[in-house]
């Protein structure tokens, strides 16, 4: 039966591109016209502000006319502010901050996994990697629940990178970066048309660099190319390919020991890992997308994605305190803490495949825009993992006030084998959405969603599976042209991992939790349109958390490790103000106010009733402005980021903390100088807390980048 479901499932997939006939010739179109449509709606259009997005309805929308917070940071932005990876752009996002790795906190709650590729699931970076923006083109953000349309996720929100992909503009780039840290790097851009129907896309990037922590240094190679075929008057398809590797000496980076008031014990440039520690990726991106009009009114665009992504990794973890002054009390008086080593492989293969009709309908007065779709996502992991600890396994402990690097070597370690395997899961969903314009100023959006899934443990021969079905509702009143009020409910759900489910299957199983969202807001247009700004309220309440069971000892009592007893409540308000405040100044800065608190749990100090979730901060801002001195033929930016008191998951102050950045741009013919200075000021301080043991994330110090970009 179950097998049944997915091949339906898949044929649903495949059914639009076998619609499209093989023979179909290639006519004879005005390319600039039918195929790439440029609209010159301003200076504004050509720096920071983005007036419609398809994040928030899988349909192109104005996002005045969308119930709901969204943000979309392009690549002017990205290239302005020098964004290497997905963290350099936090600022930007009104209530996003960094938990750890590429996890975030997004309006109070973790997210790890909510991350997709051109609307479709697939990350390469997964496993504790950064997403890396060279291949990027526009980051996409829908704030608060988006089951209804994405699927299983946390309910503080989504990021959907949009890739560049081939176009008929022919157009070369050429660029070189050095910088602090030994910062050596460049990339190469490339694409146009290859005949009337045929357009491509090359391009690679390299850049490597030290870190300001011990031991570590970073390698990032990316490899990308694609092919546009114009199969008719009203037929693409689009192929790419893409090739990842990275390689992070030193790693994986855990924090610094801080006290409780969030002081650092000893400089920010410490890290517990020795210098043979590594932590490298691969991966490699097959993607195709078939975009088909039957007619003016119907259309199918349909996504397959496969990923094939291998992880390695080694590193030593810090534990406890050492009893070097063998007093029986280890503390931090004895200076020295034990390690353990672990050593880890971890590979996914994936299968995405998304596929969206789009129906337009005129009733009357009443516009309609009709989306049903469908989607599948298959992952098959491995993972193998040796362990050893402590001394006794031949893992020489460190002194972190006086550091003995070099003193231990992997090789002679007794490791043991964790006799890991890894997982299955598949995801099976089917959703449908209208737009309805009932007049000129009320406009409704309502969807649904139903969503199977199946995981199964290869290591247990443990299997489960689930289905959910998650509504979403949304009013907005134009009051003006350039003003919307809008209301929307929205829910959530994610599946419970598999190894948390086998732990509580004597239970009966952990149930998803669910995320509840109610947000009002008012979107709002100045000066002719070439600025934006929004405001929104929201409550999110998130059930059935799965939490360790206050019953349990040590399994002899039968009462599972983990059970769905907490409740989290998050209150929040955010800013936003994006575009041309005048002819030479842009602005991109947001505000967010949110209160992220337990409401049902009692489990420790962490987790108690009315505690503050972790690495939730109640305030945020971000700013970045450019203004242009035509006279000079350059630029000037500014850039500030402000993230208010957090706790770490031990219970630890995070201290809140300022930075400020700058930039300075000028172009030569066709060649663009530009010199970024991060952190301005050399401010000290933690972005976010990890646990006691391990400390808080450290802020990078002020470095300086140098980019040459030349057009050809």
């Amino acid at each position: 039966m179950h097998l049944n479901v997915i091949n339906l499932g898949i044929l649903s997939l495949l059914l639009p591109v076998l619609s499209v006939s093989a023979n179909e010739k290639a006519a004879d179109v005005d390319l600039t016209e039918s195929i790439e449509k440029i609209t010159v709606m301003g200076r504004a259009q050509t720096f920071y502000r983005e007036s419609s997005t398809s994040v928030g309805a899988k349909v192109e929308t104005d996002i005045m006319d969308l119930p709901q917070s969204v943000q979309v940071l392009n690549e002017q932005l990205i290239v302005d502010q020098a964004a290497r990876e997905i963290t350099d752009l936090y600022r930007s996002i009104a209530g996003v901050s960094i938990y750890s790795y590429s996890g975030v906190t997004f309006r109070g709650f973790r997210d790890d996994s909510n991350v997709f590729y051109d609307g479709v699931r697939g990350d390469p970076f997964s496993g504790f990697g950064v997403p890396q923006l060279f291949n990027i083109e526009r980051v996409e953000v829908l704030k608060g629940p988006a089951a209804a349309l994405y699927g299983g996720g946390e309910p503080g929100g989504m990021i959907n990178y949009v890739s560049k992909k081939p176009s008929f503009v022919q157009n070369t780039e050429v660029t070189l970066t050095t910088g602090d840290n030994d910062r050596m790097g460049g990339s190469i851009d490339s694409k146009g048309g290859l005949t009337d129907s045929i357009a491509y896309r090359l391009g690679g990037f390299y850049e490597q660099k030290d870190s300001f922590r011990n031991n570590a240094d970073s390698e990032n190679t990316e490899l990308t190319g694609g092919l546009l075929f114009q199969l008719g008057d009203d037929t693409t398809l689009t192929t790419t390919i893409d090739y990842i590797k990275q390689d992070l000496g030193g790693n994986r980076l855990r924090g610094v020991p801080v006290d409780d008031d969030g002081n650092f014990l000893v400089d920010p440039s410490y890290n517990a890992n020795e210098k043979s520690d590594y932590q490298n990726l691969e991966a490699t991106v097959l993607q195709a997308e078939l975009k088909h009009f039957f007619n003016d009114d119907l259309s199918v665009n349909t996504t397959v994605r496969y990923l094939d992504n291998e992880r390695e990794q080694a590193y030593h973890e810090s534990r406890s305190w050492a009893d070097v002054n063998g007093d029986g009390v280890a503390n931090i008086d004895d200076k020295t803490i034990k390690r353990e080593y672990r050593k880890q492989y971890r590979a996914n293969k994936e299968i995405s495949a998304t596929s969206d009709f789009v129906y337009r309908l005129s009733s009357g007065s009443i516009d309609q825009t009709l989306l049903f779709g469908a989607d599948y996502h298959h992952v098959d992991s491995d993972y193998d993992y040796w362990f050893a600890r402590y001394e006794a396994d031949g893992i020489k402990n460190l002194n972190i006030f006086d550091l003995n690097y070099g003193e231990t070597d992997p090789s002679t370690y007794s490791l043991t084998d964790q006799n890991r395997d890894g997982a299955k899961t598949e995801r099976l969903g089917l959703y449908a959405q209208d737009q309805i314009a009932l007049t000129e100023q009320w406009l409704l959006m309502v969807g649904l969603r139903y969503d199977h899934f199946d995981d199964f443990d290869k290591e247990t021969g443990f299997e489960y599976n689930d289905n959910h079905v998650s509504p979403r509702a949304g009013i907005v009143y134009k009051f003006s042209p350039d003003q919307s009020f809008y209301i929307n409910y929205a829910e959530s759900f994610n599946p419970t991992s598999i190894g948390d489910q086998d732990t509580a299957s004597a239970d009966g199983g952990l149930l998803p939790e669910v995320g509840k969202q109610i947000e009002l807001g008012v979107k709002s247009q100045w000066f002719d349109g070439s600025v934006m700004t929004t405001v929104a309220v929201y409550q999110i309440d998130k059930k059935d958390v799965a939490m360790n069971n206050p019953n349990y000892t040590d399994g002899s009592n039968g009462a599972p490790a983990l059970v769905s007893l907490g409740q989290v409540e998050s209150n929040g308000a955010e800013f936003t103000l994006t575009g041309d405040i005048t002819e030479n100044w842009t602005v991109m800065a947001n505000y967010a106010y949110n209160d992220t608190r337990v409401t049902e749990g009692d489990v420790g100090d962490t987790y108690a009733d009315g505690s503050k979730f972790i690495n939730a901060p109640r305030h945020q801002a971000g700013l970045w402005t450019r203004y242009d001195i035509d006279s000079l033929n350059s630029a000037i930016a500014f850039g500030a980021d402000y993230v208010s008191e957090q706790m770490s998951g031990g219970a630890q102050r995070v201290k809140p903390f300022t930075v400020f950045d700058m930039s300075w741009t000028t172009t030569w013919q066709e060649t663009q100088f530009q010199l970024n200075v991060k952190n301005l000021f050399d401010k000290e301080y933690a972005v976010s807390g990890f646990s006691e043991r391990n400390g808080h994330f450290p802020g990078a110090p002020r470095e300086m980048v140098l980019q040459v970009s030349h057009h050809f």
